[in-house]
């Protein structure tokens, strides 16, 4: 596969489609290299990975699930028990932190977006091991008491939860926004 094949066939596998085995710890290790790669004005490395493998996963959901309850305290058991499983529906999740701050030359705008980069990065490359992969924040990418669970600071942002595992049926290709409509040729 050409890396144009690689970046125009990748599609986001659902979670809810994935299965083991996950990527070995060399892969994994692959996946962060790819991830460390990508634009970075001012070699800052605005952003940081936080793995969850294993028990790992099980442990932070029941973590999220218990913020969930306390904060929906009237949440049936069902919706209690799903949260309490949420990164247990992949065998690898990577948190992907922007670390973005201000900076005396690198505007934070170039920070952050160096951060999507890094998920898009892990993204092609599960793809290229033949993965199936996909970048979810839900509501505890956004939530103050799992941030701090993550270590984050006040300025940290968390760019997305990338699930990736086997899958058990190659997704099929969705309909896209018409790229006609998003491309405009300058004309003075």
């Amino acid at each position: 596969m050409s890396l144009l094949d690689i970046i125009t066939t990748r599609r986001s596998v659902s979670v809810k489609d994935m299965c083991a085995p996950g990527p070995s710890p060399e892969q994994l290790q692959s996946l962060l290299q790819a991830a460390h790669r990508v634009p970075d004005h001012g070699k800052l490395g605005p952003w940081r990975f936080v793995i969850f493998t294993g028990d790992a996963r099980a442990d932070f959901s029941r973590k999220l699930a218990d913020i969930y309850k306390e904060e929906n305290p009237d949440a049936a058991n069902k919706i209690l028990q799903f949260q309490a499983e949420l990164l247990t529906r992949a065998p690898l999740v990577i948190a992907v932190i922007s670390t973005a701050a201000h900076h005396v030359k690198v505007p934070e705008w170039e920070q952050v977006l160096s951060a999507g980069a890094a998920c898009q990065n892990i993204l092609l490359a599960a793809h290229t091991m033949g993965f199936g992969a996909q970048w979810l924040t839900e509501w505890y990418g956004y939530n103050a008491k799992v941030h701090k669970l993550l270590g984050m600071e006040d300025h940290h942002r968390v760019a997305g939860f990338i699930y990736v595992g086997s899958y058990k049926e190659k997704p099929e290709e969705r309909v896209r926004p018409s790229l006609e409509e998003r491309v405009h040729h300058w004309n003075s």
